[in-house]
């Protein structure tokens, strides 16, 4: 595959992959950051390989990407492409540790999205919809205060339906004896926001 080709399919990669944040938001008023649209996105890795052949691109090795206020940390990155150009995106953490992200959320001064999985997170750009899987969560925070949470084995996010679940087991189903589900919603009181009270 010639240098500009690959370089190409690479770069329309790193634009699909970034959509992966917008589909973690929890709820509609929590969208991320727009400017970082049009930052550049920035990987770093121990390792990289691309199989052209398996459509595949993978990192390895402390991989760290950026793209404005979005950084996301794994121990391996993998990506895979269908022959439409749809997506499939998983970052898995390391042994006995987390992958994870944060990225700064529209509508405030100091607004952030972060979430965390023990074993992996996967993002399918067709379906539009994040899994996150082990002893998953997701947290909103306004000025470093968490202001809602959800945790549990599993949770899936659906962009287009606005939809999220939580699970105790990694299928995906609840399982009876496979622990709880946890949810922390603060309350609302814009006159409270207003006045820092």
């Amino acid at each position: 595959m010639k240098k500009n080709s690959l370089m190409n399919l690479f770069r329309r990669w790193l634009a699909t992959y970034s959509c992966m944040v917008l589909c973690l938001v929890l709820q509609p008023a929590a969208h991320a950051e727009k400017a970082d649209f049009d930052k550049p996105t920035n990987v770093e890795a121990n390792q990289m390989f691309y199989d052209e052949a398996k459509q595949t691109n993978t990192f390895i090795g402390n991989v760290v990407l950026t793209r404005g206020t979005l950084i996301m940390h794994a121990e391996k990155l993998l990506v895979r492409q269908d022959g439409a150009g749809h997506q499939f995106t998983t970052l898995y953490a390391a042994p006995n540790g987390t992958t994870t992200f944060r990225q700064k959320r529209d509508g405030g001064k100091d607004l952030w999205i972060e979430g965390f999985a023990a074993d992996r997170i996967e993002y399918d750009t067709k379906t539009e919809v994040a899994k996150l899987y082990k002893q998953a969560k997701i947290k909103m925070l306004d000025n470093g205060r968490p202001t809602d949470e959800v945790e549990g084995d599993f949770i899936s996010y659906d962009s287009r339906a606005e939809f999220y679940s939580v699970t105790n087991s990694q299928t995906g189903e609840s399982k009876p004896g496979s622990g709880r589900i946890r949810a922390v919603i603060q309350p609302r009181n814009d006159e409270k926001n207003k006045d820092g009270k």
